[in-house]
C-alpha cells in the first residue's frame, strides 16, 4: 500500500472514529483546484493528462480489508448546483482548494459552507486539501484555515491538510502538525512555510 493510502485511511480513522470495511467518500472543489489530479494520486494513477471533469469520476482504492469508493464530481459553476444529488450516504467530504487562486478563496468558501448548511451533511467529517503547495504563490493553509473560519465547523471533525497533488507532497496526510482547534484560535497568526507539507489543522467535536 502507498504512502498516500496509508494516510488517507488513517485520516478517516481520525476523523469518523473507526475503519469501516467501506467508505463512501465525496471529492469536491471549485473547477481547476486540482480534484482530479489528487484522485489518481490516490490511486496510483498516470496524470500527464488531466482533463476537467464535466460530470463525475467513481474510483475506488482497496487495501487491508477496506475499501474506499470516492465520487469525484465536477467544480464548474453549472454543475454545482448538482452536488447535493450526491450527497448520500456519505462517510466523510474531502473538499480541494487552490491554494494560489487567492481571487477565488471568497467563492470555494462559500462553496464550502454551503455543503457544511446541508442536513444531508450534518455531523459527516471534512478533510480539506490546501492543494498546489508547490507553487510559490501558495497560500500557506493555516491562513487558509483562518480565512474560511474552519474553525466555526463545531459540529464535526475536521483537517486541513496542505498538499501538492502534482508532486504528491502531503496527499499522505501526514500528522506533522497535529493543532486541535482550540491551539488553532490561540496560535491562528502563526504561519506555517508551504513547503512544510503537514497536517496544521484539526478540529474537534
Amino acid at each position: 500500500m502507498g504512502e498516500a493510502e496509508k494516510g488517507l485511511f488513517a485520516v478517516i480513522e481520525k476523523l469518523k472514529g473507526s475503519t469501516e470495511q467501506e467508505v463512501r467518500i465525496v471529492l469536491l472543489g471549485l473547477d481547476n483546484a486540482g480534484k482530479t489530479t489528487l484522485l489518481k494520486k490516490l490511486a496510483s494513477e498516470d496524470i500527464s493528462t488531466i482533463t476537467p471533469t464535466q460530470g463525475f469520476n467513481i474510483k475506488s482504492v482497496a487495501s487491508n480489508g477496506m475499501k474506499l469508493n470516492v465520487w469525484d464530481i465536477g467544480g464548474q459553476r453549472k454543475i454545482r448546483s448538482f452536488w447535493k444529488k450526491y450527497l448520500d450516504n456519505t462517510d466523510l467530504l474531502i473538499y480541494v482548494i487552490d491554494s494560489a487562486d487567492k481571487k477565488r478563496f471568497e467563492e470555494t468558501g462559500q462553496e464550502l459552507f454551503e455543503l457544511v448548511d446541508e442536513e444531508i451533511l450534518k455531523g459527516v467529517p471534512i478533510l480539506i486539501f490546501a492543494n498546489k503547495q508547490d507553487l510559490a504563490t501558495a497560500s500557506p493553509a493555516s491562513e487558509i484555515a483562518e480565512g474560511l473560519n474552519l474553525h466555526t465547523f463545531r459540529d464535526r471533525e475536521w483537517q486541513i491538510q496542505a498538499c501538492s497533488a502534482l508532486s504528491g507532497e502531503g496527499v499522505q496526510v501526514c500528522d506533522s502538525y497535529p493543532y486541535d482547534r482550540q491551539t488553532a484560535e490561540q496560535d491562528s497568526t502563526k504561519e506555517v512555510g508551504h513547503r512544510e507539507l503537514g497536517s496544521v489543522t484539526l478540529g474537534q467535536r
